[in-house]
């Protein structure tokens, strides 16, 4: 034996939504056996229309129960519009999340290249301009032309000391020599003298 949860649980999976249908159906065989049955005329007129009725209900009970599927197709359909227009968000704000991280890494790029450019500049700015550059290098140009031209005459003072030396050496070497020589004759001299006075002496 069934227990009465039971029997009302079976009733609502037979019945669907739990609107009685099952009920009414039952309740017009019922009625309809009865008809079949019934003694009186009247008897008759009374269960044909409890059998009316009953279809009625029965009737409006399937118009209710089609609006309802209706409506639920429309729910359905209404559901996947909002699914797909949701999935369409979701794509669209992935490309716009990817755009945002192009967008970033370009704007890091930027800023990358400004602060070298920034670094570069104060590089720059403490180095004299091209102008004052090419005027330095001028003045210099200027200066080493003067040195190398005092070079040059400081060589031909060198060369001219050189040969004053030189004539210098030769001109004492000379001397030197014509000073010997005069010796050696005073010696040459002195010594015929003092073999004529020994002579004399004699």
């Amino acid at each position: 034996s069934f227990s009465s949860d039971e029997v009302i649980r079976k009733r609502l999976l037979i019945d669907g939504d739990g609107a009685g249908d099952d009920r009414r159906i039952n309740l017009l065989v019922k009625s309809f056996i009865k008809w079949c049955n019934s003694g009186s005329q009247e008897e008759g007129y009374s269960q044909y229309q409890r059998m009316l009725s009953t279809l009625s209900q029965c009737e409006f009970s399937m118009g209710k129960t089609l609006l309802v599927y209706d409506m639920n197709l429309r729910e359905m359909e209404n559901y996947e519009k909002i699914y797909k227009d949701i999935e369409n968000s979701i794509a669209a704000a992935h490309e716009k999340i990817s755009e945002c991280k192009k967008q970033i890494l370009q704007a890091k790029r930027i800023r990358k290249n400004r602060q070298e450019y920034d670094a570069l500049a104060k590089v720059i700015q403490h180095h004299p301009d091209r102008h004052e550059t090419l005027k330095q290098l001028e003045a210099l140009g200027k200066e080493l032309q003067n040195l190398f031209h005092i070079k040059e005459n400081v060589e031909d003072k060198l060369e001219l000391r050189r040969k004053q030396f030189h004539v210098l050496l030769s001109t004492i070497h000379e001397l030197q020599q014509t000073l010997e020589n005069d010796e050696k004759l005073s010696e040459a001299e002195e010594s015929q003298e003092t073999q004529m006075e020994a002579e004399a002496k004699q």
